[in-house]
């Protein structure tokens, strides 16, 4: 066979590859979880595209710490894969692979360190998580002044969360930054949802008191 028609060969397999995870991310997401399922590699590499980066946003969040936020996720990951045949209602994927990851970060706030090994302070929380939400889009200030607040509001807010108990700022940041329903943070929590409304309220008043003087 020619060069060419080897190059050809490889463009060809190359685009097939493509429009086979182009098929893949068209599809609703349960059918993307059944396909996985049934080991289809493309599929779970589009769940794994949707989920990595929310679900290192929570790690961080929750970790305030890089390597254990990529140790977490490529543990859950791996967790994910192992434990998916089992899954037996797939719409429930969503609050399923949340559930994974946070037990997992909850396990590490448990057995941690003194020392933690990549400490992330308030003013790279921002960046690494890329928060927006909760405070307003601080990206659309096109005054140097309101921008800066905004980054020091966030700041302060980062500051406040950290200062959380473990379980209340889990539970606030599921709701609030991942927008989990309360039974979804129940399941991922393995709390009532009496508990888990209670610590969000919680957690609600003590930010409310902490960001007082950025009001």
């Amino acid at each position: 066979m020619s060069e060419s028609g080897t190059d050809t060969d490889a463009g060809d397999d190359a685009g097939h590859v493509g429009n086979a995870r182009r098929q893949v991310a068209d599809l609703p997401e349960a059918m993307i979880v059944g396909r996985a399922q049934d080991g289809d590699l493309a599929a779970f590499e589009e769940l794994n595209r949707r989920y990595q980066g929310p679900l290192y946003r929570l790690a961080v969040r929750l970790l305030a710490d890089r390597g254990e936020a990529e140790d977490a996720l490529q543990d859950t990951m791996v967790a994910v894969w192992r434990k998916l045949p089992s899954l037996t209602e797939l719409p429930a994927f969503h609050g399923w692979i949340y559930q994974i990851m946070t037990r997992r970060c909850m396990s590490v706030l448990r057995t941690r360190a003194r020392r933690s090994t990549d400490p992330v302070d308030a003013d790279d929380m921002a960046e690494l998580t890329g928060d927006r939400s909760v405070l307003g889009n601080g990206s659309g200030y096109s005054d140097p002044a309101a921008a800066t607040e905004y980054a020091e509001q966030l700041r302060g807010l980062n500051e406040e969360l950290a200062n959380l108990p473990d379980e209340q700022r889990a539970c606030w940041v599921l709701r609030e930054f991942h927008e989990l329903s309360y039974p979804e943070i129940a399941y991922a929590m393995n709390l009532p949802v009496s508990t888990v409304r209670g610590r969000i309220a919680r957690a609600r008043q003590n930010l409310a008191r902490g960001m007082e003087a950025w009001r």
